[in-house]
């Protein structure tokens, strides 16, 4: 395939997606009987995302251009192993070996393991050449290169496994907020989405927020009562009752909307249904350590990320911090020395 005919097959699965036909519909209710984190609503807004964002053939062109790929490349073999915090939280390695031309091997974390395939049977029934350069294993071997990504204790396996190849590993990262104390309604309504979104589990949801001394926090939980449902998913209830619990027994401070958990923590992390506050004096001070700080993957606020936009990533925002298409496009120049 020429790149002409990837951008094509790319499009015309963006439209697939949009157009919500009946075969979609039930591949996202099978994920979501497989894995009830994966609500038909959230696999919809990532799919959505994708499409509009990732699967325009203009902007693609515009990005491949960028880094000078062409149809004459050395095809390498490309190990990818992708997590399943959120749907299709991996699709965009795919997007990037897909348009840099190499063929791919993917383990599918068994937490999301419907989506893709379906979507890649889509683009194999259009052009059978994709069935040979996309290929899902449950093992990883013998390959030019990989790309991995999981939690902090899955990492150090990969760097023994994989460590001797050309690598991209990653681990558990997270994001936070920065508030001035003048933010108005709208703005915290999209706060509490970067948090809320995907139940918090991306990399990109807000888990910790910095705060001006004495402010208050009534108009920002009143902003998340639109994520007031999810007290009838039963897993994120439970991680609500739990967290609770402990605030309770520990003799913790917390505030809440009967729904999402805010207390004073210095930690990033947050668990599931709780997001840590601190309070800042020195904004400057504040925004150099956070940029220094290498658990972070995004900051949102108002002289960041905007609001709203923590789950929105586009084509050229990678995971990490790491030009994951710029690795692959120079691994044809990677000669094998081990």
């Amino acid at each position: 395939m020429n790149l002409q005919n990837r951008f094509s097959l790319l499009e015309n699965l963006g439209h697939h997606i949009l157009n919500k036909v009946d075969e979609w519909e039930q591949t996202i209710q099978k994920a979501y009987q497989k894995n009830t984190w994966f609500t038909p609503e959230f696999i919809e807004l990532s799919a959505r995302h994708i499409a509009t964002h990732y699967l325009q053939k203009d902007a693609l062109e515009k990005w491949a251009n960028s880094y000078s790929i062409t149809n004459d490349i050395t095809q390498k073999k490309v190990g990818i192993v992708m997590a399943g915090n959120i749907p299709l939280v991996g699709f965009h390695d795919f997007l990037c070996a897909f348009i840099s031309g190499h063929k791919q091997v993917i383990k599918l974390s068994s937490k999301d393991d419907v989506l893709l395939p379906y979507l890649m049977q889509q683009m194999i029934l259009e052009n059978k050449d994709v069935e040979n350069e996309v290929i899902f294993a449950d093992r990883l071997s013998g390959l030019d290169a990989y790309i991995a990504t999981g939690s902090n204790n899955s990492s150090r396996y990969f760097e023994q496994y994989f460590g001797k190849y050309p690598h991209i590993i990653r681990c558990n990262r997270t994001s936070v907020a920065i508030l001035k104390g003048d933010e108005n309604k709208g703005e915290l309504e999209k706060l509490s989405d970067d948090i809320h979104l995907y139940f918090g589990l991306g990399c990109r949801n807000v888990t910790k927020i910095y705060v001006p001394e004495e402010y208050d926090f009534v108009p920002l939980i009143k902003a998340m009562d639109k994520y007031k449902y999810f007290e009838d998913h039963h897993k994120y209830k439970n991680n609500f009752d739990y967290q609770l619990s402990l605030l309770l027994l520990n003799h913790q401070f917390y505030m809440t909307n009967g729904c999402t958990l805010l207390t004073e923590n210095k930690n990033v992390f947050s668990p599931i249904s709780t997001v840590h506050y601190e309070y800042y004096r020195d904004a400057g001070l504040l925004t150099k350590q956070l940029e220094e700080n290498g658990d972070l993957q995004s900051i949102i606020g108002k002289d960041f990320i905007p609001f709203g936009q923590a789950q929105q990533p586009g084509l050229t925002q990678y995971a990490d911090g790491v030009d994951t298409m710029d690795f692959l496009v120079h691994l044809s120049q990677v000669r094998k020395s081990y």
